[in-house]
């Protein structure tokens, strides 16, 4: 490929700055990730089916937001990018479907595919992008990739607790080195003025993944009404479930949500603030999945005792987004809403309490403390109806 060809894989600014329809079709793909983890998770409610959940968790989202991240500095209009996204939709689907079995025997297909998205797709940039910087970033992730790939590839081959303790190396060795600019010997770290992003899209793109989410709350929550019969207490169950997840999301969009792409625009390190905002994104999709778990546990057994570990997630899933949801306020308005900190605080306090109910009635508690929280954003946006974003210096 010629260095002209080469310069038109690049997004130029006059370029439409919208996720494609092709973006939202590699999507499809995490439906179907996010419900085989929850569904994971609630096999092995305990701490360490939390920590194999999460180790999966960090492989695929790393999957998604590093190709969010390509189709924003690349046109994926371009043949050649078009390839590299199916290809990595046809690799997270591969990963996707070995989850369920992921610390068993199909392992090593989980960490293979995943090995190859990341080597593959470097390659390509570094042989197809010619004199471009975006060519150099791709030969630092081949580095690193290439690094990790030994504690991928070394877990799978290894049963139980040491595979996923390996696997959390190579998740953490993936993650760091994104977040530091790849530094690699004899060539440095990537620059941030490398980085140009465009902050429209990068917002769009998690606005979507928020939003698939939620899609695998919904789809949870269906499938186990449709499982345990339209009784009346699955059915509260079921309400109870639908109002927490739309609480979910409409407090996501109050503000934070909705000016996520103008916060890029006028900030004085956009590249740091959309890894900030990506990684608050992260926490949230966390917390969703967790709520998921909850929403399916309350509504194939939404009366007698709860057990510890069921009001856990119930009221952990919430606090944990809103862990997340505060972090992703401060990257874009500098400050954090006192509803954050104070819902997960009530979410605590309520917690011993909780032992004592069905857990239909534990679900209704937490929706409860959704509920003030979003009255209180009403409250804020009749005070503030256009509160520009102001992220920190």
């Amino acid at each position: 490929m010629t260095r002209g060809n080469a310069a038109e894989l690049i997004r130029k600014a006059g370029d439409p700055q919208r996720a494609t329809f092709l973006e939202l079709f590699f999507d499809l793909v995490f439906v179907l990730a996010l419900t085989q983890l929850s569904r994971d998770l609630a096999a092995d409610l305990g701490w360490s089916g939390a920590f194999r959940a999460l180790v999966l968790l960090g492989a695929m989202w790393w999957v998604w937001s590093s190709t969010a991240w390509l189709t924003d500095r690349t046109d994926p209009q371009r043949p050649l990018i078009q390839a590299l996204v199916i290809a990595t939709m046809v690799g997270s689907l591969v990963m996707a479907a070995a989850v369920p079995e992921a610390y068993g025997d199909t392992g090593l297909i989980f960490a293979g595919a995943y090995v190859v998205i990341q080597l593959g797709r470097g390659l390509a940039l570094v042989a197809f992008l010619h004199g471009r910087k975006l060519r150099r970033i791709g030969m630092r992730g081949l580095f690193w990739y290439g690094l990790s790939a030994l504690p991928w590839i070394a877990g799978a081959l290894v049963p139980g607790t040491t595979r996923a303790a390996l696997w959390a190396v190579a998740v953490v060795l993936d993650h760091t080195a994104g977040r530091i600019g790849f530094p690699t010997p004899g060539a440095g770290r990537s620059p941030s003025q490398d980085l140009v992003i465009s902050g429209e899209h990068l917002a769009e793109r998690h606005q979507q993944f928020f939003i698939i989410a939620l899609g695998d709350m919904i789809l949870v929550t269906g499938l186990a009404l449709g499982n345990g019969g339209f009784t009346p207490d699955a059915v509260a169950a079921f309400a109870v479930s639908i109002a927490t997840t739309v609480l979910l999301w409409r407090i996501y969009i109050h503000r934070a949500g909705q000016v996520l792409a103008e916060a890029i625009a006028v900030s004085a390190d956009p590249v740091r603030l959309a890894g900030s905002a990506s990684y608050a994104h992260l926490t949230m999709v966390a917390g969703v999945v967790v709520a998921a778990v909850g929403a399916e546990l309350v509504i194939a057994n939404p009366l007698g005792h709860t057990p510890p570990a069921w009001i856990a997630v119930i009221l952990g899933g919430p606090a944990l987004y809103l862990a997340g949801r505060a972090r992703f306020e401060h990257a874009v308005f500098a400050r954090v809403s006192r509803s954050r900190p104070i819902g997960i605080l009530a979410l605590a306090a309520l917690t011993p309490a909780m032992f004592l109910l069905p857990p239909v009635a534990v679900a209704a508690a937490a929706a409860l403390v959704l509920t003030g929280i979003a009255i209180s954003d009403a409250a804020r946006a009749r005070r503030n109806p256009s509160e520009p974003p102001s992220p920190p210096g």
